[in-house]
């Protein structure tokens, strides 16, 4: 699963997206990923729509986000012989699937965060991390994306296009604590490139 909150943490994309995501929706060339749709669940089951604004959209990825994608693919293929006839998977395969090439069931990921930093806080075996990790949501990772772009200067509806919100308005209500702090330094900043000139 490190590809999967990879992806999460550096295309910002929601749960649902990142498991409906193909490998014909991968441009290693390009170095951009389409989200075209999203899988939920509804009544304990599993299915796939569109995404939460309807639209397809195309987010750029780094050199080691393409990296990391196509080592997955490589540990796919490498699980896909030993299955043989138990082999799942579609022809265009899901991008993120279980040994077998079923696509991953939502809530699945959503639990393992909390799975994980539970284990690494109280392992069975040794002593406990003198500082342990602090709880998280996998939900997480998109905030922290959006964060990080912003604090960074990004202009908000290059955001809010990752994110895949309608409108930036919206990016603009959900972040307006980290947009009012990049507002606080941005006096400092005209002063220093005044005095700069």
């Amino acid at each position: 699963m490190y590809a999967f909150f990879h992806v999460a943490a550096y295309a910002g994309a929601r749960r649902g997206e990142l498991l409906n995501l193909r490998w014909s929706d991968v441009d290693f060339d390009g170095k951009q990923i389409t989200i075209t749709g999203s899988a939920g669940v509804v009544d304990g089951e599993r299915l796939e729509g569109t995404t939460k604004s309807g639209r397809t959209r195309v987010v750029s990825i780094d050199d080691e986000t393409a990296a990391v994608l196509r080592e997955h693919r490589r540990a796919q293929a490498a699980d896909k012989l030993p299955a043989g006839d138990g082999w799942r998977g579609e022809k265009d395969c899901h991008v993120f699937t279980t040994g077998f090439g079923e696509p991953i069931y939502p809530d699945t990921v959503t639990a393992l965060p909390r799975k994980l930093i539970n284990a690494y806080n109280h392992p069975k075996e040794g002593k406990p991390p003198a500082e342990p990790l602090p709880y998280a949501r996998l939900h997480d990772l998109r905030h922290i994306h959006a964060t990080t772009l912003l604090l960074a200067g990004v202009p908000v509806h290059v955001v809010a296009a990752r994110l895949g919100h309608a409108d930036p308005a919206i990016t603009l209500r959900v972040y307006a604590h980290v947009v009012r702090s990049a507002e606080t330094a941005a006096a400092d900043v005209f002063a220093k490139a005044i005095k700069a000139a």
